[in-house]
Parts: structure tokens; C-alpha cells; sequence
């Protein structure tokens, strides 16, 4: 059986499903690297909302995903971009997030840190009320014993007028966390509302500012997460850090190659395409446990042309793709996103992302995956 599916061109083409997933199961903790899967969460498709409304969020099929994740030994980055921060999820749906999540991997053993922003404030902020609100974020994220993720904010990006304002308020915020945080770059390319953070467009410069932050307080800066989608950038930025600062990659483009490192050093992972490439991510990473790089970059390598079809520009809607394969994959049993971003990209995206993940063996049942393929494929009027 075939799949008539669209392509680029306005034409369709046929594929043929693969008929077995790859065999991925829960394995053995992970030990050379410290791996977060940023994770989405699931709409609820019975509300009655509208994309100005507040989240209505499926709370048990949202952390029956988290559970998923860290069956396989990852850990969830929770409330980041990947969930859909400032791009239909509030802070007050974030901190709903935070607490039911904290207590889950409570519960069940798992790892998690969490996301901390600014996003209560909806209009121009001063730098005091930007340093309160994360104040209060970060207070919300130690109170559920997650540890914290100091996420990069609009508002200071809006409100800061060099430099010297951001060194000024992420000193404040390392000197109040209680324990080590982790300090996220996320580039332009993620959110246009961060250009120039730091306090300048020029990426040197900025780079020299943010390792400044780093450099003022090693002690309460357990690693960075570098958002940038250049290899090289990262690479320079892990060996200028102080020791026993771990870098997780967060180029979602190049993540192969740096997590497996060079003779002077590797990055761990916090990435937004560990969601759907969970159990395979984690299997590759216990092949990189043995000291098998090549097995390593076997099973990991042929993952990076969905990765990069998925985060194509507009790269904002990555997650549009993401929470697509969730639903082939059989994780919800919707297409549905919170801010109605289901519809932010477009069919010949949808087909592509289909095709490549089912070339990777991604959908534990490929029956199903193709079943409502078909599904969405009429629905937009494409006869089988």
C-alpha cells in the first residue's frame, strides 16, 4: 500500500510506508552525558477557546508524555519554548505546568528543570520589574524542587539598555538561587523579540557578555543552553567556560557532532527534537556510554534532515511539527495545539515530516501513524 502525498511543487507523489518501527525500548540509565528532552504540551481539544484565550491544556495526556520521556531515561525540560512559552501558554498555564510536572517526576523518580521567564509582564517593564517577575518564577520553580532554567526574556531584551543592565540583573539572579541554574540563549531565529540580547546584534560581543554572567558566578551556574544553531559558536563558547560548567547543546540543527565532542570536550543535550526523537536519542546515547562514537553517530545522524525540516525558518513553529508526530506517533489522539498553532504550517511540511519520520522508525505503531496520515490528508481534500 501506498500513501499519495503532497509535495513542494503542488504535485503528489507515492510513498510506501515502512511496516515495522525500529525496536526502541527502556534501557539503562544514562551515564556519559546528562540528556533533557524539552517537551510540548497537550491541548485540550474539547475546549471552547479561541487563540486569545488562556491554555486549555489535557493535564494526564501532557504528563503521560513526560512520563514517556523519562521511561527512557531523559529528563524533561519543562515550560521552555518547546511547550509553547508566549506562544499560547501563559505564565499562569506555565505555573500550572511547573507544579503538576515537579510533583509527577517526583513521583516516578524523573529528572526535571523547569523554565524561568518573565512572561507574567505584558507590556513595557522597567529593569526592576523584570528582575521581580523573575524573581517570582524563580521562587515558583525551587518551591516544586525542579531545578531552574533562566530563560531568556522579552522584556529585558525591550527594557535593557546595554550590557551592563543584563550583567546587572542575572547577577541578582544568581546571587538569590538557591542551587546551580542552568542559563538559556535563545536566539533570534527561535523568538525575532530577542534580537540583540546581551546587549548587542554582534554575536561576539554578546558572547563575551554572557560568558562575563558565567565567569562573575560559577558556583551557581550548573551549565548553559546555547540556542544559536551554529556548531562552531557553541564549540568556542564550551571551551572558554569554567570548569565543571557543562554546556547542553541546544542547536537542534548540529546536535550529533557536539554531543559526541572532540578531544577537548562534548556537550550534554537539552533539545526541543529529543521530544519526538526520545527512545532513539536515549538508545544512541547508551551506545555513547560504551565509547562506541561511531554506533553513537549511527543511529543518530540520519535524525538531523528531520531535525532540520522541522526547524526550517519560520523556526518559531518547530513545535507546530513536533506536536504532529506526537499525534502519529500515538502519544494524544488529537492534532490540536494550544493558540490554535496547528495550523502554522502547511501540508507539503506535514507530508515531508511523515515521510522522514517513518523512514527513521519513529511510530511505535506505523499502522496507525499512516492511518491518520490518510486522515489529515483528506481532510485537506487529497484523495487516497
Amino acid at each position: 500500500m501506498t500513501v499519495r502525498l503532497p509535495d513542494f511543487k503542488g504535485g503528489l507523489r507515492a510513498y510506501e510506508p515502512r511496516s515495522e518501527p525500529l525496536a526502541l525500548t527502556p534501557g539503562a540509565p544514562l551515564t556519559s552525558r546528562t540528556v533533557f528532552s524539552a517537551a510540548h504540551v497537550v491541548a485540550d481539544p474539547y475546549a471552547d477557546v479561541s487563540p486569545d484565550s488562556a491554555a486549555a491544556v489535557d493535564w494526564d495526556a501532557t504528563l503521560a508524555f513526560r512520563r514517556h520521556l523519562w521511561s527512557h531515561g531523559l529528563g524533561v525540560a519543562e515550560a521552555m519554548d518547546t511547550a509553547q512559552r508566549g506562544m499560547g501558554l501563559d505564565w499562569a498555564g506555565a505555573a500550572e505546568l511547573i507544579r503538576r510536572s515537579a510533583a509527577e517526576a517526583k513521583a516516578v523518580g524523573g529528572l526535571i528543570a523547569c523554565g524561568v521567564g518573565t512572561d507574567q509582564l505584558t507590556g513595557p517593564a522597567s529593569l526592576d520589574e523584570v528582575r521581580a517577575a523573575y524573581e517570582e518564577q524563580l521562587a515558583l520553580v525551587e518551591e516544586s524542587g525542579a531545578q531552574a532554567i533562566l530563560m531568556a526574556s522579552r522584556a529585558l531584551a525591550a527594557a535593557a539598555k546595554g550590557p551592563e543592565d543584563y550583567l546587572q540583573v542575572y547577577g541578582h539572579l544568581l546571587r538569590q538561587s538557591a542551587e546551580p541554574v542552568i542559563l538559556h540563549w535563545l536566539g533570534p531565529m527561535f523568538d525575532p523579540a530577542l534580537e540583540g540580547y546581551w546587549g548587542s546584534s554582534d554575536l561576539d560581543a554578546a558572547t563575551d557578555t554572557f560568558l562575563e554572567v558565567i565567569a562573575a558566578h560559577p558556583d551557581k551556574v550548573d551549565g548553559i543552553k546555547v540556542s544559536l544553531l551554529e556548531a562552531q559558536r557553541e564549540i568556542d563558547i564550551r571551551r572558554r567556560l569554567p570548569q565543571g560548567v557543562r554546556c547542553y547543546t541546544g542547536d537542534d540543527f548540529n546536535y550529533p557532532e557536539l554531543i559526541a565532542g572532540d578531544e577537548k570536550g562534548f556537550s550534554h543535550a537539552l533539545l526541543g527534537i529529543f521530544d519526538p526523537l526520545g527512545p532513539l536519542a536515549a538508545e544512541a546515547v547508551r551506545v555513547l556510554d560504551t565509547g562506541n562514537v561511531g554506533g553513537f553517530r549511527e543511529l543518530l545522524d540520519p535524525t538531523v534532515e528531520l531535525s532540520r525540516h522541522l526547524f526550517q525558518a519560520p523556526t518559531r513553529f518547530y513545535k507546530t511539527g513536533v506536536v504532529f508526530l506526537a499525534w502519529l506517533a500515538g502519544h494524544q489522539s488529537h492534532f490540536t495545539m494550544v493558540g490554535g498553532l496547528q495550523s502554522a504550517r502547511s501540508l507539503p511540511h506535514f507530508a515531508r515530516a511523515y515521510e522522514l519520520a517513518d523512514g527513521l522508525g519513529l511510530f511505535p505503531d506505523p499502522k496507525l501513524a499512516e492511518e491518520r496520515m490518510k486522515n489529515l490528508l483528506a481532510l485537506y481534500g487529497v484523495a487516497q
